[in-house]
């Protein structure tokens, strides 16, 4: 059996009043944050969409580690009020840079 743990791909989609409350900032934060406490790398990014009410992020890591991010993203930072949260799993690709916000 592989010591290597199987990395995956998060696309989560979440919706409600998290633009302008500092949710981007929050979701690079949380990644910071899982990437110390569980040893591991997220890579990907996170975005404003231009409906003015929802937030994508895409990430890839351990599934471990992305449950954990998936579950700070539910929540939100204490200015946000999070309506919904979609989330798609998928293989990962490899391809993303370390974890940042787009514009």
């Amino acid at each position: 059996m592989s010591s290597s743990v199987q990395r995956v791909r998060l696309t989560a989609l979440i919706r409600g009043r998290v633009q302008m409350v500092g949710f981007r900032i929050f979701a690079e934060q949380a990644v910071g944050q899982i990437e110390r406490d569980e040893n591991t790398e997220i890579t990907g990014w996170v975005r404003n969409l231009p409906d003015g009410a929802s937030v994508e992020i895409v990430a890839e890591g351990e599934r471990a580690a992305l449950d954990l991010l998936l579950s700070e993203l539910e929540i939100g930072p204490p200015s946000a009020i999070v309506r919904e949260a979609q989330a798609a799993w998928g293989e990962a690709s490899d391809d993303l840079e370390p974890f940042e916000l787009r514009y």
